[in-house]
């Protein structure tokens, strides 16, 4: 969400990323109904001003005539607010709901594109590995090593559903507690965030597109509320994709001292979503699942633009520098206009190589929102030189995902008698070299 008078200022910068970003959307209209907004509001204060006169007025009356002239003065007055204060609710309304539809501006150096075809790669780590036989898909792997059941998982969850066994449930707590590790090693401090919440850090957050949830757009999963705690209110509870919003939130209404500023957090958390968006798309194996671990990046600072891009740079970095020491091979794409959603500035994707699909897989994805986010769920900080309260600037990544980092190095790693050599940097977690043949 953008600030009023950002938009009013700047009508033109805003529609241009509208424009840029793919989106319709009205800027003259909300700036009709803003108009239409303000005057109705002013002339209700207006009328409650006269309507406190009119009671002074009545006290100070001298006669029964006066005071009748006065009465009847004050009844005019109340039929006007009562005639206004519908009108104004309404335009309210509709403003409030063209509001929550302004897209952020994007930063200078953001590629103006239409779709993902035109992000751009920024570069490119690691040599692709070359195999003396035709590599596997991470789905023939987990069938051969006996670490993933993805028939019997889809019996009991669904479609998308899997099981990881054997070293596959182990390497995947391992890269949540490597990851988590790194990040903590890197001044970050470490959570495990709620992942069912209410409405407003999803909201918040970006990730209900209206000001409400829409089962029919928003990839998330809304679960049915039996909680005896809040039997009158029956408030609908949410799943998370992510662990951001419950991150984010974890400050909602909070004024922070600029002091305490950057608040660097890292979330381990399990993510659900319902994927509407891609529905036919990687339909096999566990590259787009319902269900899935991640380790979430989070960092609050101060509202300086210098200073956000570089903490968002920071933050890819240390998944860069991941992928590294996991020896992957991957590339970084800074994030066209027309594929970045609504509330961001900035954004950058890693991608790692996944042989066996034979192309790159998205395994992270930073983003800077500036005070977009921040302005819905009413984070501030307080400013040491003025004392003026402004709002923080919010940023995530994703450090790394579960998935796609294990289908990544089931697929780099493959020998040719199907066994997979585990990185060097994981081993301590689970125990052995290589995940030997089962099957």
């Amino acid at each position: 969400m953008l600030d009023i008078q950002f938009i009013r200022d700047n009508r033109e910068v805003v529609a241009k990323a509208a424009e840029d970003k793919g989106m319709s959307f009205d800027i003259e209209k909300l700036l009709a109904l803003d108009e239409e907004r303000r005057s109705l509001l002013q002339e209700i204060e207006e009328l409650n001003s006269l309507k406190n006169d009119i009671n002074t007025l009545i006290q100070e009356s001298k006669s029964d005539g006066e005071r009748s002239e006065v009465i009847a003065k004050g009844k005019e007055i109340k039929q006007k607010i009562d005639e206004r204060e519908p009108l104004y609710l309404a335009v309210k309304s509709q403003w409030d709901a063209l509001m929550v539809e302004v897209p952020n501006i994007i930063s200078p150096d953001t590629p103006i594109g239409k779709s993902d075809d035109e992000n751009v790669e920024v570069a490119n780590t690691g040599e692709l590995p070359q195999f003396s036989f035709v590599p596997r898909t991470h789905i023939e792997l987990g069938e051969m090593l006996d670490i993933m059941d993805l028939e019997q998982g889809a019996k009991v969850s669904g479609y998308r559903g899997y099981y990881l066994k054997n070293e596959g449930a182990l390497l995947a707590l391992a890269i949540v507690s490597y990851a988590t590790a790194k990040l903590v090693q890197s001044g970050y401090t470490p959570m495990i965030p709620p992942t069912l919440v209410k409405g407003f850090p999803l909201f918040g957050s970006g990730y209900f597109k209206g000001q409400e949830y829409n089962p029919e757009i928003d990839e998330v999963y809304q679960v049915a509320n039996h909680d005896l705690g809040e039997a009158e209110k029956k408030e609908p509870k949410f799943l998370v994709g992510t662990a951001e919003p419950s991150l984010l939130a974890y400050y909602a209404g909070k004024t922070l001292e600029e002091t305490e500023l950057p608040v660097r957090l890292v979330g381990a958390s399990q993510c659900y979503r319902s994927e509407i968006g891609s529905y036919g798309k990687d339909t096999k194996g566990m590259y787009r699942v319902h269900e899935f671990q991640k380790v979430e990046q989070v960092v609050i600072t101060r509202a300086d633009f210098d200073e956000a891009n570089a903490l968002q740079e920071e933050m890819v970095g240390l998944s860069e520098a991941m992928h590294q020491e996991l020896g992957l091979p991957y590339r970084k794409l800074q994030i066209c206009s027309g594929d970045m959603s609504a509330g961001k500035y900035r954004a950058f994707d890693l991608e790692a190589w996944m042989p066996g699909l034979n192309r790159y897989g998205e395994t992270g994805s930073a983003s800077n929102f500036l005070d977009w986010q921040s302005r819905r769920l009413q984070i501030k900080y307080k400013d040491t030189a003025t004392g003026e309260r402004k709002y923080v600037y919010m940023l995530n990544n994703t450090a790394l995902p579960v998935p796609r980092i294990l289908i990544a190095i089931l697929e780099n790693y493959q020998q040719e008698d199907g066994s997979v050599v585990i990185p060097e940097v994981l081993r301590p977690y689970i125990g052995r070299d290589v995940i030997p043949v089962r099957k």
